[in-house]
């Protein structure tokens, strides 16, 4: 799109002069999209031509060949590492399940637990300096189908996921703290909360509006946005959703649902967010795990041009 045609289509959606000028300057194809390899396929060779056929040049890495990325071999990751060098990949995040079990008890079985979840986070960082990023998510633990946060239990989660954001900055890494249905941190009201008690410039956000819907947040953009700090939100999630009922969320093809995710991307990128926007699509077209993200990568890309 020429830019005299730009700044005229940007003025019939209403922007501002300002944030006209902003969004004038980014061209869709700078924009940092990505997609979780394993939406497309668990086995990354099959993944990867997927990548490049629908331009996305970053990547989530979260399961690979069957298995969690941080439960791997180095071997297994240097050789994943190669074959997306190859294909002009970049790694945009780690995922791990740092964190996403119940909150462990203060005795010798919850001690023992941490410390295998305190060697799964040595081990992101592994991977993650394999890999060529700094960029780890995470999370804050999780409570029973059908409960709901238990008010005493924030004190020591954010006492843990402070000494979390500690080690990650020693080791030169930034956490990016997933808000996920069933967990401590699901909306974006308990992210912020989270956020603001952990000020560690190493903890920030993977914001993902459609979890936050899904745990019944009525409003997740732009109400929810507007909770967070946009400068710590490191990382950010795409789907769309459709309500239900109950007040939660059913997953759809991006631009099926109702998620707005041209206002989304367009507040983020004035708030100059050079983080990456990733598929997580969990959406399946005849069945097709690949189809469904074939669907929403194209329902995505309408959306970008649009911003």
């Amino acid at each position: 799109m020429r830019r005299a045609n730009r700044r005229r289509f940007l003025q019939t959606l209403g922007v501002g002069a300002g944030l006209a000028r902003t969004l004038e300057a980014v061209a869709p194809e700078s924009i940092r999209l990505a997609i979780t390899t394993d939406e497309v396929d668990d086995d990354l060779e099959a993944a990867l031509p997927f990548l490049r056929a629908n331009g996305l040049r970053y990547a989530e890495i979260r399961n690979l060949w069957g298995k969690y990325n941080t439960s791997q071999p180095v071997e297994k990751i240097r050789a994943a590492r190669k074959m997306m060098d190859r294909a002009g990949v970049s790694v945009a995040v780690v995922d791990t399940g740092f964190f996403k079990i119940p909150l462990p008890g203060d005795d010798a079985a919850g001690r023992k637990k941490l410390d295998e979840h305190w060697a799964l986070l040595d081990r992101a960082f592994e991977r993650a300096d394999l890999f060529g990023t700094d960029l780890i998510r995470t999370f804050a633990f999780t409570h029973a189908r059908g409960e709901k946060p238990d008010e005493r239990n924030y004190p020591r989660i954010i006492e843990l996921t402070a000494e979390a954001a500690r080690r990650a900055k020693a080791a030169g890494k930034r956490l990016a703290l997933e808000n996920v249905g069933r967990s401590y941190v699901a909306t974006a009201a308990q992210l912020e909360r989270v956020l603001d008690a952990v000020p560690n410039a190493a903890l920030g956000a993977t914001w993902d509006p459609n979890n936050s819907a899904g745990s019944g947040d009525p409003e997740p953009f732009p109400a929810g946005y507007r909770r967070l700090d946009p400068a710590r939100i490191f990382h950010v999630h795409l789907r769309d959703y459709r309500r239900t009922p109950d007040g939660g969320a059913e997953w759809a093809v991006v631009g099926e649902g109702e998620f707005d995710h041209v206002g989304q991307i367009r507040a983020l990128l004035a708030e100059r967010y050079r983080g990456a926007f990733s598929l997580e699509t969990h959406v399946k077209v005849d069945g097709s795990k690949r189809k469904g993200s074939q669907a929403s990568v194209k329902g995505l890309m309408e959306r970008v041009w649009r911003v």
